[in-house]
């Protein structure tokens, strides 16, 4: 069952990453997060967030360019994907897509819908929206698990 969590700054959103990611880093949740979300709903800020509580000092930024960003940490490294403009499986074989997931690290992936086929077994799925047309920093961020036993997301 998703977790449904309401944010009304970047600064709450980042609170969420960082408290997702101390799960994480308990391994209460999976080391594979699939971020969902159009332009400017908040999905660098909930890394940033997430990656302080894993590598604190990173400068996280969004990797469009770059594509993948490596955070090092102990004892994971954080790798920061944004997919946006990967077209299929010869754009993830050529960005070294398949070394990332056997690193023993935590991925991250913004937009995450151009690879519905290349998401491991067991990730968590994260939705990030604008719920309100009058509050441009008011967010709706979905929480779920799959392919896990069925845990609850502590709040």
């Amino acid at each position: 069952m998703p977790e449904i969590y309401h944010t009304a700054s970047a600064e709450e959103t980042e609170q969420l990453g960082y408290r997702l990611a101390e799960q994480v880093k308990d391994r209460k949740l999976p080391p594979f997060l699939a971020l969902y979300g159009g332009l400017g709903v908040g999905k660098t800020a909930f890394v940033r967030g997430f990656t302080a509580a894993i590598a604190p000092g990173a400068p996280v930024r969004s990797p469009t360019f770059a594509l993948v960003h490596e955070y090092p940490a102990v004892p994971r490294p954080v790798f920061h994907f944004d997919l946006y403009r990967i077209g299929g499986e010869d754009d993830l074989i050529s960005i070294g897509f398949d070394d990332y997931l056997h690193r023993n690290g935590i991925i991250l992936t913004e937009w995450s819908e151009n690879i519905p086929d290349f998401l491991p077994d067991s990730y968590l799925e994260v939705t990030l929206e604008k719920d309100d047309p009058h509050d441009p920093d008011s967010r709706k961020i979905t929480v779920r698990e799959i392919g896990c036993e069925t845990k609850e997301v502590s709040r």
